[in-house]
């Protein structure tokens, strides 16, 4: 079997895997699993940055920067979905009741 048909059965199956994977997770376990995979795309964004910067060609360089535009993104947007789900747990204050003026 030649390389490239191995790595499209890889990235194949692992996209089906994830997909099952995601699908079973609770929602109450969404938030832990958002943050856990903005740490993972923070080491992407890393690897990104240090790969483009060792590249010498012209081709290269455009991937490896929309690699990371791409990954900053997905980085920022998953804070963002995270801080936002957050948000629905913060207990919001009462409202006191006013006194009667006299």
């Amino acid at each position: 079997m030649s390389e490239p048909i191995v790595w499209l059965t890889i990235f194949v199956l692992s996209v089906f895997v994830g997909i099952e994977v995601i699908s079973k997770v609770s929602s109450t376990l969404h938030t832990p699993l958002m943050s856990g995979a903005n740490a993972i795309h923070g080491v992407i964004l890393l690897g990104a940055i240090i790969v483009t910067g060792s590249v010498e060609s012209t081709t290269g360089l455009v991937v490896g920067l929309i690699a990371i535009v791409l990954a900053t993104i997905n980085m920022v947007g998953g804070f963002v979905v995270t801080d936002r789900m957050l948000q629905m747990f913060v207990r919001r204050p009462k409202p006191q009741p006013q006194e009667s003026a006299k």
